[in-house]
């Protein structure tokens, strides 16, 4: 997509929150710009299998959205692309952004996979958790938008067969990235998340093949996941024995997150409910400290889950060691009761990692961040989506923790801020510039409609 108007609004960030904050403002006939650093919009979510405490589709939630954004007259995409800077101006922001280089002519494109198909370098799929494979030339995957190719220079052994089956002549290798500067009135931070790596606590062993995250559990549970069913990726055995640690990167200051990432508890058990239909002769528990079922719903889904033979275990896991068969052996210290410790073995064991901020949005303006790194509202309980800076607003989780509900609301929320905040400043800015007209400037005509008016006025 390129562009194709000029824009009254910025979203960085093409996530659940970033689409619906961009569906808002488009829809109050809003020029929006949606740059992604990603191949394709969607975010975190489109990778899930489905959400709580509905058990929806999350796939089917979010792509009518994405649709809806790539066929909005009022949205542009730009995907592959990152922010530089973005500098106050005019009253707006003069945003200077760099298009990184496909080496595949967007314009031409087709999304026939032609070029994946034809070549012959395999490389972890960073999509599926690296348990699963793309090529070098490939489209992220099977409902991305844009769909057009992506080309990683940095793994192509540059032989040419995608070159001479692409049927519309886009692959470019001379292709560059682009840089451009553009205006924009208001500016809306979806940056959204990271999550802990698996790595981060070296007690936890999160380099042996069958230590996964969360999202890696997501791929395995997906229908379009990489093996279309749950297996331990180290043999491909089916798992009966499987293990979930809670609290695996929040509140743990020895990571440098001390705080709750409110998500882990739900998303933990959700994985266990679907888990337990998809293997349902697997023993499936979760080791926790406390669970936090904080929305509507949630706790009546965490009961669910406790009358369908889930086990709940309280307690503090101190380490997990990899067996020489790939079986994984935790020790853990029970809260309750007398205090034992005990050395549990599971075939798989998912970390319940949490949310840690995404891109850092200082690196291209200077907002207010909180203490936790994620963007500071300029005032947290009024008036959340507003930074420090005029005209500049955040949504979903790029100021904090919370879960795809709350994400969405809060993106209508930052929608009607700056749809508030251009009525107003823009608004002032036109009325600024326009020239006064005296009384005797007037035509007739215009004379006498403004009587008309007047009459009406103390008519009423």
């Amino acid at each position: 997509m390129t562009a194709s108007m000029d824009y009254d609004v910025l979203v960085v960030g093409g996530g659940i929150a970033g689409l619906q904050t961009a569906l808002d403002l488009a829809d109050r006939d809003r020029k929006v710009l949606i740059v992604e650093k990603e191949a394709s919009i969607g975010g975190k979510m489109i990778a899930l299998s489905k959400v709580f405490p509905t058990m929806d589709c999350a796939s089917c939630i979010t792509t009518p959205r994405m649709s809806s954004v790539a066929h909005h007259d009022n949205i542009d995409v730009w995907a592959y692309s990152e922010v530089d800077s973005l500098v106050p101006a005019d009253g707006g922001f003069n945003v200077t952004i760099t298009r990184k280089a496909t080496y595949v002519d967007e314009g031409d494109c087709i999304g026939c996979r032609l070029c994946e198909y034809a070549c012959p370098v395999e490389v972890p799929h960073e999509f599926e958790g690296n348990m699963g494979s793309r090529r070098a030339v490939y489209i992220p995957f099977g409902t991305a938008i844009p769909q057009v190719a992506v080309l990683n220079a940095d793994e192509c052994i540059f032989c040419g067969k995608c070159e001479k089956v692409c049927p519309t002549d886009a692959i470019k290798f001379d292709q560059l990235p682009r840089t451009e500067t553009l205006h924009f009135d208001a500016a809306v931070l979806a940056t959204g998340y990271q999550t802990t790596p698996v790595e981060a606590k070296a007690e936890y062993h999160g380099e042996a093949s069958n230590v996964l995250s969360g999202l890696d559990m997501e791929r395995l549970l997906s229908p379009s996941g990489p093996y279309g069913r749950v297996l331990r990726p180290s043999d491909g055995k089916i798992p009966d024995r499987v293990a979930y640690v809670q609290c695996a990167g929040s509140r743990d200051e020895t990571l440098g997150v001390p705080y709750c990432s409110r998500v882990c508890c739900m998303y933990a058990i959700k994985q266990a409910m679907l888990l337990s239909g998809a293997l349902p002769l697997a023993d499936i528990t979760i080791y926790y400290m406390d669970i936090r079922t904080f929305g509507k719903g949630y706790e009546q889904f965490y009961q669910t889950a406790r009358a369908m033979g889930i086990e709940f275990v309280k307690a503090k896991v101190a380490r997990i060691e990899e067996q020489p068969d790939g079986d994984l052996q935790l020790r853990i210290e029970r809260i309750e009761g007398d205090g034992s410790v005990d050395e549990p073995l599971h075939d798989l064991v998912v970390l319940s990692v949490g949310m840690q901020p995404g891109t850092d949005p200082r690196s291209f303006v200077g907002v207010d961040l909180d203490t936790d790194g994620f963007i500071a509202p300029a005032d947290p309980k009024l008036d959340t989506t507003r930074t420090n800076i005029p005209g500049l607003f955040a949504t979903g989780t790029a100021i904090g923790p919370k879960d795809i509900v709350d994400s969405v609301v809060e993106a209508s929320a930052a929608a009607a801020k700056v749809e508030a905040y251009l009525a107003v400043s823009v608004g002032a800015k036109a009325r600024k510039a326009e020239p006064l007209v005296s009384v005797r400037e007037m035509g007739p005509e215009e004379l006498a409609a403004a009587g008309a008016l007047e009459e009406a006025h103390h008519g009423r």
